[in-house]
């Protein structure tokens, strides 16, 4: 099986250990490549089964075919330190697997997927479609990142800091509306074909879809390792190590040209064939082997895929990057740092609370003004109306026991994957003031967060986790019901943020969000709460010019109340409304961020607004059944 370190000392009869070969390609390889007629050489086992050679594949054999490409021929024995070793020939080419194939069906592999995962869909813009690899966490900033190649994230037209996109276009061309990072790191060359993306606005899950496994540990594999990979084309597939410490010449075209990539050979597994025979095809670029004992995947990361065999050969194989040389040039690690202190629940806090910051965005977006008997019914904090926590503060109503808003920060730039934490009373609050447990046993409503989990968990990793910590807090979660909530049924609410960020010129990627439920005297009493019908939310930020822009939005649930207990599955609607609006259905004050309202300026807004929109954004709401509609 494959391993860290082996000390399996393989040799050739009388001939020198693993080691010198493998000292002898990586200082002869590139020569080698400089013929024309070769296209690899590694170490292999002479006609698959036999002692260790030295072996080369060939894009044409045969005295002719060398003659006329002014090639070499390959002597039968190599000397490598002072022991002859014994050659082997194999007719081949390589091709870097980004020629898209269509799928015979649609599946999640080529959806937009919240949280993302190893196993789908990606690319650069201006690409195809290849695959997410792994969900890694950059070693630097603890940041979540997508491991795949430099062929599908970054590609002749890309650049460091440029978008990717999940799907990628060939999967999904509406590329403004798919924007799932941004490009951090990418090597093209000896250590490998690879790129890493800092994740932005999407929640990760680690595991491998398809294969239900969290790779934690990397190998160095060994000749007759058993692999197994999930590919956004041919999904899961198996195969058998048959060559390594290869060095494979590819075509990436201009500017890139021909490559000489470091890599090892994964041939089919005959234990374990594809329905088609095909372990990769077009679009499977990116994705991450890992090593298979007692017949299932383990968490062991072996090789990132980057290439197969080239147009009309029968003969199936792939190519994959070692793991220990994309992450020193990457720097990267498989487990997020700070991982063993998140999940020490009874870790003691250590950052102050010092609640929402009015002034993050560099210029003021105060919280909503309350009136006096808004003032009246907030629960107090000392002398303050609102409770602060990290990232965010609440205003806590005493007669309903939620929160009339929520105000919080957003930095998209530094944001840390945390898992998640039980649901809590605020042990500084009298319980009295909170909803708990009993709201939500037996029922269709959620547990609903008003501040996103997500957008709290950034900064310093201690920071962040006390940020996590604190979202679980009841005063942070109000009764919605299932499909409203939560983001696998259309996690519309987390949308609008993600719209804002990819659709908008934002300034260092930081946005001030407040939101909170639309109290109403008509409300869904229930289990000795009233529940509320609709929820609203403002997210303002800078645009490049450094203007301050303001949009809100209020959504519905009043259709899904009529039974708790049912799942009603009429569709949801958001509406964008006016700051003047929004204050009267809420009876707050939005007066400081008027001249900040992007439907009452039409001049703030950044893109062309849609045809359909209304002329009188202050008289009524917009729907938005389309993200198109959305003014930023």
């Amino acid at each position: 099986m494959a391993r860290q370190k082996s000390s399996r000392k393989d040799k050739t009869p009388a001939g020198p250990d693993r080691e010198a070969l493998r000292r002898h390609i990586r200082a002869r390889g590139a020569e080698y490549l400089d013929d024309p007629n070769i296209t690899s050489v590694g170490i292999g086992r002479k006609n698959g089964d036999g002692p260790l050679c030295i072996q080369f594949t060939v894009g044409i054999k045969g005295d002719s075919a060398i003659e006329a490409l002014g090639s070499r021929r390959i002597p039968d024995v190599i000397e490598v330190e002072g022991e002859p070793v014994p050659t082997d020939v194999i007719q081949r080419s390589y091709r870097p697997s980004w020629e898209i194939v269509e799928a015979e069906a649609a599946d999640l592999r080529r959806s937009r997927a919240d949280p993302l995962r190893p196993g789908i869909s990606v690319a650069h813009p201006a690409e195809t479609a290849g695959t997410l690899g792994l969900i890694v966490f950059d070693r630097a900033t603890g940041a979540p990142c997508i491991l795949s190649n430099w062929h599908v994230l970054h590609g002749n037209r890309g650049r460091i800091g440029d978008r990717v996109v999940q799907p990628g276009p060939f999967d999904d061309n509406d590329t403004a509306l798919n924007g799932a990072g941004t490009l951090l790191r990418s090597h093209l060359g000896a250590a490998g074909d690879c790129a890493l993306a800092r994740i932005r606005q999407r929640d990760v899950d680690r595991s491998v879809y398809g294969l239900d496994v969290t790779p934690r540990w990397m190998a160095r594999v060994e000749l007759g390792d058993r692999l197994v990979k999930s590919g956004r084309t041919t999904a899961i597939t198996h195969g058998i190590v048959r060559r390594v410490d290869v060095m494979a010449k590819l075509d990436y075209g201009l500017p890139a040209g021909r490559q000489a990539i470091g890599c090892f050979e994964i041939g089919p597994d005959p234990e374990r064939p594809s329905p088609d025979g095909e372990i990769s095809k077009g679009g499977d670029s990116g994705a991450a082997w890992l090593v298979m004992a007692d017949d299932a995947p383990t968490d062991i990361f072996a090789g990132l895929h980057f290439a197969g065999e080239g147009l009309g050969q029968s003969d199936e194989h792939a190519l994959a990057c070692y793991p220990a040389s994309v992450q020193k040039k990457l720097d990267f690690v498989l487990e997020p740092p700070g991982a063993a202190l998140a999940a020490d629940a009874g870790m003691d806090t250590v950052v102050p609370r010092a609640g929402y910051d009015p002034g993050f965005l560099g210029v003021p977006v105060p919280e909503p003004g309350l009136s006096t008997a808004q003032k009246r019914d907030a629960v107090n904090f000392g002398r303050a109306q609102t409770i602060p926590y990290t990232h965010f503060s609440v205003c806590l109503s005493a007669r309903r026991r939620m929160a009339r808003y929520v105000a919080w920060n957003v930095d998209g730039a530094r944001m840390v994957v945390l898992p998640r934490r039980p649901f809590t009373l605020d042990p500084r609050i009298d319980a009295k003031h909170q909803l708990g447990d009993e709201l939500y046993a037996g029922n269709r409503l959620d547990r609903g967060h008003i501040a996103r989990r997500a957008d709290l968990c950034w900064g310093p990793v201690a920071e962040a986790r006390q940020a996590n910590q604190d979202s679980f807090y009841f005063t942070n979660i109000a009764p919605q019901h299932e499909r409203f909530n939560q983001s696998a049924r259309s996690g519309l609410w987390g949308e609008l943020e993600n719209l804002v960020l990819e659709q908008a010129d934002v300034q260092d990627i930081r946005l001030a969000v407040q939101a909170g439920p639309v109290f109403g005297e008509d409300d869904t009493p229930y289990r000795g709460a009233l529940i509320p019908r609709a929820f609203w939310k403002l997210i303002a930020y800078r645009g490049g010019d450094g203007r301050l822009r303001a949009a809100a939005f209020v959504l519905s649930q009043s259709d899904l109340l009529h039974d708790l207990e049912e799942l009603d599955l009429d569709p949801f609607r958001i509406h964008q409304l006016s700051l003047t609006e929004l204050a009267r259905r809420t009876a707050l004050d939005f007066e400081p961020l008027y001249p900040a309202d992007v439907l009452a300026h039409p001049e703030l807004v950044t893109r062309p607004a849609a045809p359909e929109a209304l002329a009188d954004p202050a008289a009524t709401f917009i729907e938005i059944s389309s993200p198109a509609k959305l003014r930023f």
